[in-house]
């Protein structure tokens, strides 16, 4: 049994912040890797970060050097700190993890860039 919740999207102005959380109701959360995806409208969902058990973390190249992904493994919740946000960003945000990957999609959050 796995549930994957998220938060934290919203609206912001091209160059701004936002973090966002998902909160993972997983056994044995600190033993699997997570990562965040995210969708625009009509397109396909695509990875975006990925960070390991030991926290290793990997970017598509289109956020990297704006997103950082990390886990606080004592609340079993993975972050998503996002800089210098471009109106391209703008998606519906997932996160993912567990034994059973791509089956328990949450609700995800939205994040709407523009001016």
């Amino acid at each position: 049994q796995v549930q994957l919740v998220e938060s934290g999207g919203g609206w912001v102005q091209p160059g701004g912040s936002l973090t966002l959380s998902c909160a993972a109701s997983l056994r044995r959360f600190s033993a699997f890797a997570m990562a965040w995806y995210r969708q625009a409208p009509e397109k396909q969902r695509e990875f975006i970060a990925g960070i390991t058990s030991g926290g290793t973390t990997n970017y598509v190249d289109s956020v990297k050097g704006r997103f950082t992904i990390s886990r606080d493994n004592a609340k079993n919740t993975v972050y998503l700190q996002m800089n210098s946000l471009k109106p391209e960003d703008t998606a519906v945000y997932y996160c993912d993890g567990g034994p059973s990957p791509y089956e328990h999609w949450g609700q995800g959050t939205q994040v709407t860039v523009s001016s």
